[in-house]
């Protein structure tokens, strides 16, 4: 097991991303399948888009100590793109590319709060190693959790986050690495007016649920493992945008331990237009739930939203506010991914 550190904030990362993979609108077949409902938090990790920069380290050469990376200009949360024209997209790939360089200057594309910049830098060679560094610690890869908004019965296809995700620069990101893990959630930072919460958890690397195949504006997709035991999940048929109404609704999602709970809301608008996949706003009124999280937090985006037995959509988005209020999105837009 390891510690997850949260790094994708609901409340920032959805409708800014250009790729639409979403249905867009209720097939009739979608009324007649029968989905498993989720809840349950999953653990996945992304493509940082090439190796981000999350440190500084002294490198000590013939010629002493040095940070070429920071000498040269560059910051923690710099995104090293290319080296020499050559695209970076693991660690390992910009190992290879500074060994190629024999020790001489190289010009690195380097991705800074949106904006993209040739920065030149000249690797010292690690003594102890032989190798040419920059001085960086570096990643190349970021965890986060979602819900799993439903599994379709029949292929058990998964639909999970409903919104896009990106990084800090709106970039959408790629899977790397297509194992979807079961998460516990340990611990919850409740949501404030002013600054939205976020589950606490760990990924349990031993429970892989499922497979990552896409991911895009609406969501995560992929398929479930056949092992999963779904005993304990509610089969429920899916309702297109214009049977929701004003009302009371329902919620399952996981804020304490691998278990998902039935929470009630109020959905208080549905917008069948909106562009931006914000199609509800609903408000957490079950006291339990605002008692553990304060409202809606980070790492609920996903959870489905059930009323008179349907599944009709996903909670998405947490007004930052009134962390008891959010926004959802439509089940049309998901399913079919």
């Amino acid at each position: 097991m390891r510690r997850l550190k949260f790094l994708f904030a609901a409340v920032l990362v959805a409708a800014l991303c250009a790729v639409f993979c979403g249905a867009g609108q209720f097939e009739a077949g979608a009324a007649t399948e029968e989905y498993y409902l989720g809840g349950m938090t999953a653990g996945f990790s992304l493509s940082a888009g090439g190796t981000e920069i999350v440190g500084f380290t002294e490198i000590a050469g013939k010629e002493g100590r040095r940070k070429p990376a920071e000498e040269a200009g560059l910051k923690i949360g710099d995104t090293i793109c290319a080296v020499n024209g050559m695209r970076i997209k693991k660690i390992s790939d910009l190992g290879a590319a500074l060994e190629v360089c024999g020790g001489k200057s190289v010009v690195l594309l380097v991705r800074r709060n949106g904006d993209t910049a040739e920065v030149s830098v000249t690797p010292v060679m690690d003594e102890k190693s032989g190798k040419y560094k920059l001085g960086v610690l570096i990643r190349d890869t970021l965890s986060g959790i979602g819900t799993v908004t439903y599994i379709r019965k029949g292929d058990l296809r998964f639909g999970a986050l409903g919104h896009a995700v990106c990084d800090e620069n709106k970039s959408t990101l790629d899977i790397a690495d297509q194992n979807v893990y079961l998460c516990s959630v340990i611990g919850v930072n409740k949501g404030k007016r002013g600054r939205a919460g976020e589950l606490r958890g760990l990924f349990l690397n031993d429970k892989t649920i499922a497979s990552a195949e896409t991911v895009c504006d609406t969501g995560l997709y992929g398929t479930f493992d056949a092992a999963y035991d779904f005993s304990d999940c509610e089969v429920v048929g899916a309702a297109p945008l214009t049977e929701a109404t004003i009302g009371t609704a329902y919620i399952y999602s996981t804020v304490d331990g691998v278990t998902p709970k039935k929470y009630e809301i109020a959905i208080a608008k549905v917008d069948v237009h909106n562009g931006e996949n914000k199609n509800f706003v609903v408000k957490v009124t079950d006291p339990r739930l605002i008692e553990e999280t304060g409202g809606i937090v980070q790492g609920m985006s996903g959870s489905p939203i059930v009323q008179n037995g349907k599944l009709i959509g996903a909670v998405t988005h947490v007004f930052i506010n009134d962390p008891t209020r959010g926004y959802g999105i439509g089940i049309e837009n998901m399913l079919g991914n």
